[in-house]
């Protein structure tokens, strides 16, 4: 008997958007989601994002129940995710949020209207 081919037709499928992430930017996204899946990182990036501008670290750390260097390894987290910068003043460290970058998550998490019919 001879073998048979299975030949799949793609005719019921919809073409993946242009808009889809790379591998790449899979990878980047997944390090930006796994920085905000902390529940103190999550917080820490709410204050520091709704501050409306630079926030020192001496106003954000009597918010939590953790210590001094835990919040500053949360803090550097959020960092290396690319979601804060800082500057050191003195003692104190000053941060505020990478809008571009929370302009691009913001981005991938919305949802494209479908077009009018």
């Amino acid at each position: 008997m001879p073998k048979q081919e299975l030949v799949v037709l793609n005719t019921c499928c919809t073409p993946i958007s242009e808009a889809a992430l790379d591998p790449a930017q899979a990878a980047d996204g997944a390090a930006v989601f796994k920085a905000l899946a902390d529940p103190i990182r999550l917080r820490l990036m709410s204050i520091i994002a709704s501050a409306g501008q630079e926030v020192c670290v001496c106003d954000i750390t009597p918010n939590f129940d953790v210590s001094g260097p835990t919040i500053s390894h949360h803090l550097k987290v959020l960092r290396e995710a690319g979601l804060v910068d800082c500057e050191r003043r003195g003692t104190w460290v000053y941060y505020w949020p990478l809008p571009e970058r929370l302009t691009w998550l913001s981005t991938l998490l919305s949802v494209p209207t479908p077009a009018a019919v």
